[in-house]
C-alpha cells in the first residue's frame, strides 16, 4: 500500500476514534494487523499525529476556553472550578500511566488484547446505559470536587488498550450522575491535558527516532494531523448531536461488532 495513502487512513482513524467510546488506540492496533504494515515504523507517526485531534476540540470549543481563561484572570470561582474538575481528573491516569508504562508499552503489540476490550467494554455500555439515571450535574463546573476524582480513577482503565479514554470517562460520569452532554464534554477536556501529556512524553521517549528521521518523515506527520483534526472536528459534531438522541448505545453494538469480528479473524489466522 503507497505510503500517502496510509497517512490518510491512519489520520481519518485518528480523527474519528479519538473522541468516540470506541478506543483510537484499539483501532489503530488492529489496523496495524488488518493492513499489514510495519508497526513500529508508524508508531511515532500515531503518537505524533494525536495534536490534531486536540486542536479540534480548541477550535470547536475555542469560546468556552477564552470565558475559562477570562474567568481565572478575573478570579471567577465558577472558572477555577472547571479547571479544578479537569487537573483533578487528569492527575490519577497520569501518575499510573508513568508507573505502569512498560506493562502498557507491552500490551500495545496485541491484538487480541484489543479486541477483547472492545468487545468487553461494549457490553460494559449496554449495562451502563440500562441501569443510569439520568444525571443532575449540569455543566463542567458543578461537577462536585469527588465525582470529578471518580472520574479521574476510572480513566486509568483506558490505560489497556482498547478500552477506550472516552468510554471510560463518560461512563464513569454516567454512573457518578453527570447529565449526558456534560459527561461526553468533561471527556473532550480531559483529553486536552492527557493526549497532551501523553504525546509529550512520547515524543521524548523517541526524541532519538524523531531527529534521525527514522520512520514517517515530517511532512507525513504534517497530512497524518491535518487529516486527524479535519475528521475530528466533524465527529465531535456529530456525536454531540447523536448523544443527545440515541444515547452511547450505537457505539456499544459498534464495539461489539468490531471486537467480536477481530477476534473471530485474529483465531482462525
Amino acid at each position: 500500500m503507497p505510503e500517502l495513502l496510509t497517512i490518510i487512513i491512519l489520520g481519518i482513524v485518528e480523527g474519528v476514534t479519538e473522541f468516540l467510546p470506541v478506543s483510537s488506540t484499539g483501532h489503530l492496533i488492529l489496523a496495524s494487523r488488518f493492513l499489514g504494515y510495519d508497526p513500529s515504523y508508524w508508531e511515532l507517526f500515531n503518537i505524533a499525529i494525536q495534536p490534531g485531534a486536540i486542536l479540534a476540540i480548541v477550535a470547536l470549543y475555542w469560546r468556552t476556553c477564552l470565558t475559562v481563561l477570562g474567568g481565572m484572570m478575573r478570579g471567577e470561582p465558577g472558572a477555577w472550578r472547571f479547571v479544578r474538575n479537569v487537573v483533578v481528573a487528569f492527575l490519577p491516569a497520569a501518575a499510573l500511566g508513568v508507573v505502569l508504562h512498560d506493562r502498557i508499552e507491552a500490551l500495545l503489540g496485541s491484538a487480541e488484547t484489543a479486541a477483547w476490550a472492545l468487545l468487553v467494554g461494549g457490553l460494559a455500555i449496554l449495562a451502563v446505559e440500562r441501569v443510569a439515571k439520568e444525571g443532575s450535574v449540569r455543566g463542567i463546573a458543578e461537577i462536585p470536587l469527588g465525582t470529578a476524582a471518580g472520574i479521574g480513577a476510572v480513566q486509568c482503565l483506558a490505560l489497556i488498550p482498547g478500552v477506550s479514554r472516552s468510554a471510560s470517562t463518560i461512563l464513569g460520569g454516567l454512573l457518578l450522575g453527570v447529565e449526558r452532554r456534560t459527561a461526553a464534554e468533561f471527556s473532550f477536556f480531559l483529553g486536552l491535558p492527557t493526549l497532551t501529556g501523553a504525546t509529550l512524553y512520547q515524543l521524548y521517549k523517541h526524541r532519538d527516532a524523531l531527529a534521525s528521521g527514522q520512520g514517517v518523515g515530517l511532512g507525513g506527520i504534517a497530512i497524518g494531523a491535518a487529516v486527524s483534526f479535519v475528521v475530528a472536528v466533524v465527529v465531535v459534531r456529530w456525536f454531540i448531536g447523536i448523544v443527545g438522541k440515541r444515547g452511547f448505545a450505537p457505539f456499544a453494538w459498534y464495539r461489539i461488532a468490531l471486537g467480536g469480528g477481530a477476534l473471530i479473524w485474529l483465531l482462525a489466522r
